[in-house]
């Protein structure tokens, strides 16, 4: 081979094994933990089916609003589902000025947690500020594991279509959110689940 052909020939040579390299390509790793779904550990068995009064109450004085989140309910979703439930097939409404506790449980030993955001949020791949002042788990972005869980509250401030979703990063592209309402016809909060009947809870 012609010497002055050699120097451009060995650099071919390397950028082409670099290209049919997996290690060549320029790749974005996936999160943490996350190279697959599907490879999530499953979640524990929960053979009880969700009823809606078991997530949605009021205070005896009926100014309090207490919604229950539970991650990895059962396995829908390969376990990111919120109480048994993902890609916003279940649905709270609260009506506008309702003060909400929220009472939050991750099931799985995967991290995850909750926020409140803006419906259409859900698709991007972090979820970022929540859509109302306190509406959210600490270190939403880390998430948490274990049966401790979590308690904020908020105020729902302003009318409008937002959802309750991971806010581990992707896990909410991936269908981990559930559909919330803030309603300025509502006056009572509801719940409904998949396609059963709206429940409506009554102070105690």
């Amino acid at each position: 081979m012609n010497a002055k052909f050699f120097p451009m020939f060995r650099v071919l040579t390397v950028v082409g094994s670099l290209w049919a390299s997996p290690f060549g390509a320029a790749q974005t790793p996936p999160p943490a933990g996350h190279e697959g779904h599907d490879a999530h550990p499953a979640p524990p068995a929960n053979d009880a089916p969700p009823k809606a009064e078991d997530f949605l109450s009021l205070s005896a004085d009926g100014k309090k609003v207490r919604i229950v989140l539970i991650s990895a309910f059962n396995g829908v979703n390969y376990g990111m589902n919120f109480n048994g439930f993902a890609k916003g097939q279940a649905k709270f409404v609260l009506p506008v000025g309702a003060d909400v506790e929220v009472a939050f449980t991750n099931r799985s030993p995967v991290p995850h947690s909750v926020v409140v955001v803006e419906r259409p949020q859900v698709k991007r791949l972090q979820m970022g500020e929540p859509a109302f002042t306190g509406a959210t788990t600490p270190n939403a972005v880390r998430g948490t594991t274990g049966t401790k869980g979590d308690t904020f509250s908020f105020k729902a401030t302003e009318a409008g279509d937002f959802a309750f979703a991971c806010g581990f990063p992707s896990h909410a592209a991936n269908g981990h959110w559930i559909a919330l309402e803030v309603s300025d016809k509502a006056t009572l909060p509801s719940l409904q689940l998949g396609t059963g009947p709206v429940f409506t809870p009554a102070a105690k």
